[in-house]
């Protein structure tokens, strides 16, 4: 088996409108890690998300596109009041990690420049792993969130670079993975999950376009991947 599979009811970095009618499908297709945005829905929509994702017996992830200092900080507190497993992303972990301690959240924020929204990263890729390596230093910090497919330059180089840098920590490779050859590139990498968001919603897999077939050629495809690294 390889990386997890966090499948995220987000379209172009914003939770969906019917993200909650839409768990049902994914979870029938298999997946039990899914995600969402702190933007997109007001905060009771997505504590019914994430009641019902928990009660599906699934790990529940938000991940923090607002990245100013204010947004930031109140993303943590909705973490913390949702009870989710894994917050995921953002740029501050000083503010974060104090908000977040005593609780059982697992921390992953972006390493390396994160600009825009939908998020960008920018920078060269030594500035992204030496990142990746203060973050991983900083208490409270459990892993990362890399926007490797979003980043201008090497994108599997980068992968494979924040990996090994991080050693066992995970490492969650997000956006813009789009089709199998990217998937395969982050088993090679050895990344711990990967996200999928829009590109499953929108049908741009070259299988049926209905979310439950999307969904099923991902977890086909990276378990391929992981067959063939094995091997």
């Amino acid at each position: 088996m390889g990386p997890d599979f966090i499948f995220m009811l987000t379209r172009a970095d914003r939770t969906i409108a019917d993200a909650e009618a839409r768990l049902p499908e994914a979870l029938a297709a298999g997946v039990r890690h899914l995600g969402f945005k702190d933007v997109g829905l007001p905060a009771a929509a997505l504590r019914r998300l994430a009641d019902a994702i928990r009660r599906a017996g699934a790990t529940t992830y938000l991940e923090v596109v607002s990245l100013d200092a204010q947004s930031e900080t109140a993303s943590a507190r909705m973490a913390v009041d949702l009870g989710v497993d894994v917050l995921m992303g953002g740029v501050r972990p000083e503010a974060v990690t104090p908000i977040i301690a005593g609780s059982t959240i697992r921390y992953y924020p972006y390493p390396g420049e994160v600009v825009g929204h939908p998020c960008i990263l920018a920078g060269s890729a030594d500035a992204t792993v030496e990142s990746a390596r203060r973050l991983l230093a900083t208490p409270g910090v459990h892993g990362l969130d890399l926007l490797a497919y979003r980043f201008a330059g090497d994108a599997e180089g980068l992968m494979r670079a924040v990996c090994q840098a991080a050693a066992d920590r995970p490492v969650v490779i997000a956006g813009s993975l789009d089709r199998a050859e990217r998937l395969a590139a982050v088993v090679s990498a050895g990344a711990s999950a990967f996200t999928v968001g829009t590109a499953a919603l929108e049908g741009v897999f070259p299988c049926p376009p209905r979310l439950a077939d999307q969904l099923a050629y991902i977890l086909q495809a990276r378990d391929r991947a992981a067959a063939g690294r094995a091997a």
